[in-house]
C-alpha cells in the first residue's frame, strides 16, 4: 500500500523506518520520499531525480503537467523510477503524486523558485517552490540519488562582469555528488564563461555523442566539452570512478537537442539578443531574469522555443534513465562486475 507522501514525515518514519535514504545525516529532517522511490533506493535501482522549476516557472499550464508527465513515462520506460523533487507545505518531497505535479503545474509562477538560500526559509514557512538544479541536487543527494535529468543548467550571466550574475547551479555542481545531464547551459547565458567556471571548479564536462557542448535550443555553442562519450555505460563508468576516488562534486553530462527538434542557431541568438534588450529596459533582474527571458523567447520565436524545451527535457530523461540504470548495474555487481566493465570499455 504506497504511504501518502503528504503525511506526517514523523509517521512516515516510524511506519517505514528501513526503506528510507542509506546517507541521511539527519532522521528528523522533513524530507519525505514516495514509496516506489524509497524502495528502489533500499533495492539500488536506478533511479532519476527531476526539477520542478520547470513546471512552476519554465512553460506554461497545462503544456507543464503534460510535459512533466511524459518524462516521468519516459524514466520508467527506460528501467528507472523517476523521484521529481518539490518544496510542498513544509517537506522536502523526493517523488511527487500525479496531484502533486497537477497541483505545482496550476500553481505555476505563483509558487516560489527555491534555490539553496531559499530553502530552510521555505520550509519554515511551509510554502510551495520549484527546485532549480541548485537544490534539486542538493535534495537528491540528501535522498541517495546520484542522477538528476534537466533541461539545461544556470550559468554566468551576459554581462556578468557587471552584475556578478551568475548562478548558484556551477557552486553546487562542485560540491555536491550528483551527476547532471542537460541539454547544456541555456542560451540566454555566456557559455564561454560558464564553461571557464567550471573547470575553475574541477567539474567534468562530459559529451555524450558530442564533441561539442551544446547550446540548449541549438546543438552546437562553438565551445568544445572535456571529454566525450557515446555509450551510457562509459558515463556510468566515469561517475562510480569519480565517487570511489574520494572527489568532490558532480559530473556534468552535455546532451545534445535532438536535430530534428532543434532551433537555428542564429536564429535563436537573434531572439536571445532581443529578450535581454527587453529586459534590461523593463528593469528585470536576479530571480526573475531566466523566466522572463524564457517566455519573451516563447513569444519572439512564436512557441517554437517551447517545443523545443519540452523535445530536449525528454530526450535528457531517457539518457539519464539509461546512465542510471547502468550505474545501478555497477553498484550491483561490485568490484568483479566493475573490472569486467572495464574490460569492455
Amino acid at each position: 500500500m504506497p504511504i501518502d507522501v503528504n503525511t506526517d514525515w514523523r509517521e512516515y518514519r516510524s511506519t517505514e523506518t528501513e526503506i528510507h535514504e542509506p546517507n541521511m545525516p539527519d532522521a528528523s529532517l522533513p524530507i519525505v520520499t514516495a514509496f516506489d522511490v524509497a524502495m528502489a533506493l533500499k533495492d539500488a535501482k536506478a533511479v532519476v531525480a527531476l526539477e520542478s522549476t520547470i513546471i512552476t516557472h519554465g512553460m506554461p499550464y497545462p503544456q507543464n503537467l503534460a510535459m512533466a508527465r511524459e518524462v516521468e513515462a519516459i524514466v520508467r520506460q527506460a528501467g528507472a523510477t523517476p523521484a521529481t523533487i518539490a518544496v510542498m507545505d513544509g517537506y522536502l518531497m523526493v517523488g511527487l503524486t500525479d496531484g502533486d505535479l497537477e497541483r505545482l503545474a496550476r500553481e505555476g509562477q505563483q509558487a516560489a523558485k527555491a534555490s539553496r538560500r531559499d530553502l530552510a526559509a521555505l520550509l519554515v514557512r511551509r510554502g510551495i517552490a520549484g527546485t532549480t538544479v541548485a537544490t534539486t541536487m542538493q535534495i537528491a543527494a540528501l535522498a541517495g540519488i546520484q542522477v538528476f535529468a534537466t533541461g539545461g543548467i544556470g550559468g554566468v550571466h551576459r554581462g556578468a562582469e557587471e552584475t556578478f550574475d551568475i548562478s548558484a547551479d556551477l557552486s553546487e555542481l562542485a560540491k555536491t555528488p550528483v551527476a547532471v545531464v542537460c541539454a547544456g547551459a541555456k542560451s540566454i547565458l555566456d557559455i564561454g564563461k560558464t564553461l571557464e567556471v567550471l573547470e575553475t571548479n574541477g567539474v567534468p564536462v562530459l559529451g555524450f555523442g558530442t564533441d561539442e557542448f551544446p547550446a540548449f535550443f541549438a546543438r552546437e555553442s562553438g565551445h568544445k566539452v572535456d571529454h566525450r562519450f557515446d555509450r551510457p555505460e562509459e558515463i556510468a563508468a566515469v561517475i562510480d570512478l569519480q565517487r570511489r576516488l574520494g572527489m568532490p562534486g558532480g559530473v556534468l553530462i552535455a546532451n545534445p537537442i535532438p536535430a530534428a527538434d532543434a532551433l537555428d542557431a542564429a536564429a535563436i541568438e537573434a531572439r536571445i539578443a532581443e529578450a535581454i534588450a527587453a529586459a534590461e529596459a523593463a528593469g528585470v533582474t536576479r530571480k526573475a531574469l531566466t523566466p522572463f527571458l524564457l517566455q519573451r523567447i516563447f513569444e519572439l520565436t512564436g512557441g517554437k522555443s517551447l517545443a523545443a524545451n519540452i523535445a530536449l527535457v525528454k530526450n535528457n530523461a531517457l539518457v539519464a534513465a539509461q546512465i542510471a540504470v547502468a550505474l545501478a548495474a555497477l553498484n550491483r555487481a561490485g568490484p568483479a562486475g566493475r573490472a569486467a566493465e572495464r574490460a569492455r570499455q
